[in-house]
């Protein structure tokens, strides 16, 4: 008799398989798309200094004054809430502090009427009122919850210690602005500004990476079979192909639920897709079944799935799992595609490094239009005062010249999120709150009256380093006009930077000394430079050796952009 496959075998894989996760991430599912689909945008002027992320706070109390205390608020993504966890200690539960992640209504099991659930996302308290979200390498902490189980706070966001404050009494218990939500003629969360183009791209996205998935695990699981037949023979191949089939449908499975997500039949799906965690037991049981028919074995519960051989344990898992071998390659295949150019040596990796930023603007471009947006594109290395040079330059303006309307993280922490999982984000401000996306770049654009009266298009200035530079070269819709500003001489540079060491403008990290960060820095100068030169995007360039002359040549520059 051939060793047997335990219970305790199964239920451990089974128990694996419960843990695993695939490319169907929640950031992904079309509800979620939906709820998010809207970026709520600001226009500012990014905060560098540490003085100005502090002064941005306002006490809770304040707030509260300015609060509606007769009627509850509605509820609404992104809201502050205290909630009760059972934990066997106490009567209520453990008080907690949360942030509403999405709403979704649900038919009450009671009646016919609507219930409002909402995903809470438990905040850390890390002490003296302050709550936190948890980082990135622990996992996240969310559960779904009944709105009327929920009380709504009051919080400000503090930049200075990266958490809400939220007010509480004299023994350090959170105090709700109300007891509840207000749930009376309650439609749900109102989308606002939806850029249905937006949503429509998105699903199609879904759907195309759905289809795509099915379709790779399938060809995967049909190549390992003909591996399988070469090797163990066509027994071992049919164990192997079956299950394929069942990874196959693990997959399908489990986009049910990501389908579902946030969404009336949110529950539904889940149950439905609950039947993936099944399909290995329902694997082996067909092969022992299979087993006992063809081998006479008596049928009993004790020996039902001593019948399985190990070959065939093996290759039903191995096909099983074979979903994942296309996961794991189109993962990686982004990151070899990167790095293929720098493991390229000399004008070969320059080369294929230039064919693939061609093929990406493509494919930004796909869609060619007539209205491109003009953008001043000011950019030169560190140390040079470009960004005061900008900032006088629009002030200077008369309404023609605009900044980028940047996206604030924490007004719309979903859809900054969103953003962050596609890779658009084209540059994060010091303060990590602000980030600049293609439309924060041709939103930003409105119009103005010249001095005959007629409207024309305002003109985008973007205060850029190369990084952001090279990133803009791919943007479609818009037109560059760009401008770089430097330093006559290699002194001048070593100058500013021995100022700003000495300042601490440039902190020195642990190991190092003054002199190896200033050799640092003219190394990042000099490639920068060198980027300037050759690059072949910048029309204009400007030696700020004088502020005024600078000015007057970065306003002739902006005139050129209305020719």
């Amino acid at each position: 008799m051939a060793p047997s496959i335990s219970y305790c075998t199964i239920l451990a894989f089974l128990t694996m398989q419960a843990a695993t996760t695939a490319a169907f991430t929640l950031t992904q599912s079309p509800a979620l798309l939906r709820s998010s689909s809207t970026y709520q945008t600001t226009q500012f002027t990014p905060p560098f200094s540490k003085a100005t992320r502090l002064n941005s706070y306002e006490p809770p109390e304040v707030s509260e004054a300015r609060a509606n205390n007769k009627i509850p608020p509605y509820p609404k993504i992104s809201d502050l809430v205290r909630y009760y966890d059972l934990d066997g200690g106490k009567k209520e539960g453990q008080e907690l502090v949360g942030k509403l992640s999405y709403i979704q209504s649900r038919s009450s099991s009671k009646d016919a009427s609507v219930e409002w659930m909402a995903d809470v996302t438990e905040l850390d308290n890390v002490g003296g009122g302050y709550y936190a979200e948890y980082p990135s390498r622990r996992r996240r902490k969310s559960k779904l919850y009944n709105i009327s189980q929920l009380s709504p706070l009051i919080g400000s966001y503090v930049r200075s210690e990266e958490a809400f404050k939220v007010p509480t009494d004299a023994m350090g218990n959170v105090k709700p602005l109300f007891d509840s939500f207000n749930l009376v003629d309650y439609q749900g969360p109102v989308a606002i500004n939806v850029n249905q183009q937006v949503v429509d791209s998105d699903l199609q996205r879904y759907g195309d990476l759905k289809s795509q998935l099915l379709k790779d695990a399938l060809i995967t699981g049909l190549v390992g079979t003909l591996i399988a037949d070469l090797i163990g023979g066509l027994g071992n191949a049919l164990v192997y192909f079956a299950g394929a089939i069942s990874g196959v449908g693990y997959l399908f499975f489990l986009s049910v639920k990501t389908d579902t997500v946030a969404s009336a039949d949110a529950k539904f799906g889940s149950s439905v897709a609950n039947v993936r965690f099944a399909l290995p037991l329902i694997l082996l049981l067909s092969i022992a079944f299979q087993n006992l028919v063809s081998g006479g074995v008596e049928f009993t519960m004790d020996n039902i799935f001593d019948s399985v051989t190990r070959e065939q344990f093996c290759a039903a898992m191995l096909g099983f799992l074979t979903y994942r071998i296309p996961l794991f390659v189109s993962q990686l295949g982004p990151i070899i595609g990167e790095t293929a150019g720098v493991a390229l040596p000399g004008s070969a990796g320059i080369a294929m490094q230039m064919a693939r930023d061609a093929k990406k603007t493509v494919e930004k471009k796909d869609v060619i239009r007539d209205d491109l947006k003009t953008v001043l594109l000011v950019s030169g290395p560190a140390g040079t005062g470009k960004s005061v040079l900008v900032e006088k330059l629009i002030e200077e303006g008369g309404g023609k010249l605009v900044k980028p309307i940047y996206v604030d993280r924490v007004a719309d922490p979903m859809g900054y999120e969103q953003l962050e999982s596609r890779n658009e984000i084209l540059q994060v401000d010091l303060t990590g709150r602000y980030g600049l996306t293609e439309d924060s770049v041709l939103n930003a654009v409105g119009k103005y009256k010249n001095e005959d009266g007629e409207e024309v298009d305002q003109v985008v200035v973007i205060d850029a380093d190369v990084e952001l530079s090279k990133k803009m070269t791919s943007v479609g819709g818009v037109r560059l006009v760009g401008v770089w500003v430097g330093l006559d001489a290699l002194d001048k540079f070593e100058e500013n930077l021995t100022e700003q060491i000495a300042s601490g403008m440039i902190p020195i990290p642990d190991g190092e000394n003054a002199d190896s960060v200033r050799r640092t820095k003219i190394r990042e100068i000099i490639k920068d430079i060198e980027y300037g030169v050759v690059s072949g995007i910048f029309e204009f360039t400007v030696l700020n050796d004088d502020f005024d002359d600078s000015l007057l040549q970065l306003k002739n520059a902006a005139e050129y952009c209305y020719k």
